[in-house]
């Protein structure tokens, strides 16, 4: 890697992203939908393509990821997330049902195989936690009734796809059924005993970590972000939940210190992330294939904003409110990438791929900008 010029790279690419905030601000609208398109403008076949920098991107946008999940927890406590999470698991399996259905139907119209459908079913059904938190950020919605049921269907999802993942790899890979399982349930059982912690134990962990000096604070608690998600990764729980349980772990002057000192952090690498799906698109392919991304993005969008909306009215929350919750689950991201990532690896047909970035693009610009059109 050529330093000056990945350097040269990265600065162009903050600069335009930094004008790009400003008009998006400017104008009322979340900076999410124009960090994709600045990503379009700079990635394979775009106008100006990155070369030196994308080392950089790569990881920089999985920071972002672990920054908001992680502030993300720091809202909570075990004890709250349990009783949200068992007060929603009708809708859970609601959202499963409803918005794994239409990938289903479509890979096998496709002609991609039972495999190959079951996977494009992942990737119609999970929403983007990275992208899903940046809008609660953005929209000042973090402290709405609502957010605890937004919250409480992206960790079951985020369960579902602890199992799926491993599962879905090994069989791809043609190794036996059983392997893939016992990771899947691994995963799953760190995940519940994290859960099903007492508020003692997050009392203890937030005195470890508790400094008075700022400094020695934010990179302790840098460290143990990276870290344990590292750590979840490896265990095949995705980094994106190891960094929320880690979140939700924390509590008091530390939780009220880390929003302070991290907040500006994750706001610079979740743009990163964002700008890093638009980098990996080849607006060609986009063209080719955006009729049946965007058929596909009309219906599970609506049934996505069914099953929110209905996960929030049955957690007593208003209308209005149940409405912003159904938009704000909208978009897809990370996991429908990484998803169509695993199908490609396993020889699934190569038109996914194209499909699914389209189609995560239309969702994430689409669903951006009605749940801005609904706060």
């Amino acid at each position: 890697m050529q330093i000056d010029l990945a350097l040269i790279e990265l600065g162009a690419i903050m600069l335009v992203l930094g004008v790009l905030g400003r008009l998006a601000q400017k104008i009322g609208l979340p900076a999410i939908p124009f960090y994709l398109v600045a990503g379009l403008f700079f990635g394979n076949g775009g106008v100006i393509p990155i070369d030196e920098a994308t080392a950089f991107i790569d990881i920089g946008s999985s920071l972002g990821v672990i920054f908001l999940l992680f502030m993300l927890g720091l809202e909570y406590t075990p004890v709250e997330l349990r009783q949200s999470m068992a007060a929603n698991r009708r809708a859970g399996v609601i959202d499963l049902i409803f918005n794994a259905a239409p990938g289903v139907v479509a890979g096998w119209v496709l002609g991609w195989g039972a495999l190959g459908s079951a996977l494009f079913g992942g990737v119609t059904y999970v929403s983007s936690s990275g992208i899903v938190a940046k809008l609660l950020v953005d929209l000042n919605r973090l402290g709405n009734r609502e957010t605890s049921s937004i919250l409480s269907l992206l960790v079951i999802e985020d369960l579902v796809m602890a199992i799926f993942l491993p599962v879905s790899a090994v069989l791809l890979a043609g190794d036996s059924a059983v392997s893939g399982v016992m990771s899947g349930l691994f995963a799953l059982a760190v995940i519940a005993i994290v859960i099903s912690l007492p508020d003692s134990v997050s009392l203890r962990i937030t005195r470890l970590v508790h400094t008075n000096n700022g400094e020695v604070l934010l990179i302790s608690l840098l460290g143990l972000a990276l870290l344990v998600a590292g750590v979840a990764e490896k265990l095949h729980i995705s980094y994106a939940i190891g960094a929320f349980l880690l979140g939700i772990l924390l509590s008091g002057q530390v939780a009220e210190k880390a929003r302070e000192l991290i907040a500006s952090l994750r706001d610079a690498f979740a743009a990163l992330f964002f700008v890093s799906f638009g980098i990996s698109v080849d607006p060609q392919d986009l063209a080719k294939f955006l009729p049946i991304a965007a058929l596909l993005a009309l219906i599970s969008g609506s049934t996505k904003f069914l099953s929110g909306y209905w996960a929030a009215r049955q957690g007593g929350i208003s209308s209005r409110g149940a409405r912003r919750a159904g938009a704000t689950l909208i978009p897809r991201g990370e996991f429908s990438i990484v998803l169509a990532g695993i199908a490609l690896a396993g020889g699934v047909n190569a038109d996914l791929g194209p499909i699914t970035v389209a189609y995560v693009l239309l969702l994430a610009v689409g669903g951006s900008v009605l749940a801005r059109a609904l706060n």
